[in-house]
């Protein structure tokens, strides 16, 4: 992980954030509303988001469904004061990794990085896994999203077809899914 977007209508967030971030080694790009954040978002490519739900003009929760509607799918984790039940189902199912409650120290910020470093980590140590992990997680466009890339590098992979297939089947594309796992039984029967 590089390049992060801190998107915080907030100054002080901002600053807290970029601190502790350009001091743990990442480059910090910094939006102050969510339409700066889409502009941001199409403009270059960004590791990790740090995206507040309560923005003016446009909330966080509406970023994050126009970037994932787009095919922005980079990690997000959301920060909020007024956590609800609603908002977090939503933005869960839209890919957020994380939440981060406000207000939050440094210490908070560190460890949430951490904890990614280690699940990042798993990915790149084993992709095929991290992706299983993912479909288990009904983390579907991550997922299909990082099997992708690995098809590209293992296309004789049955593993990866028959993953693809669960994600299709899961999202409720049956023909589809068919098609992948017919070719992850070819694979295996080579």
């Amino acid at each position: 992980m590089k390049k992060v977007l801190v998107v915080d209508d907030t100054k002080n967030i901002r600053s807290l954030l970029t601190a502790c971030l350009e001091l743990e080694g990442y480059q910090v790009g910094v939006a102050y509303d969510g339409k700066m954040a889409l502009e941001m978002l199409h403009a270059e490519s960004f590791d990790l988001v740090f995206l507040d739900i309560k923005l003016p003009e446009m909330s966080g929760t509406e970023v994050l469904r126009k970037a994932r509607a787009v095919g922005i799918h980079v990690p997000v984790i959301i920060m909020t004061a007024f956590a609800t039940v609603k908002n977090a189902v939503e933005c869960t199912k839209l890919g957020a990794v994380q939440y981060l409650q406000k207000p939050f120290t440094a210490d908070k910020v560190r460890s949430v990085i951490k904890e990614l470093k280690e699940s990042i980590q798993l990915s790149t140590d084993d992709p095929v896994a991290a992706a299983k992990k993912l479909v288990d997680g009904d983390k579907l466009e991550d997922a299909y999203d990082l099997l992708k890339q690995e098809l590209g590098r293992q296309p004789d992979n049955a593993e990866i077809y028959y993953l693809m297939g669960k994600v299709l089947e899961k999202k409720g594309d049956i023909k589809k899914a068919e098609k992948f796992f017919n070719t992850a039984r070819q694979f295996s029967d080579i």
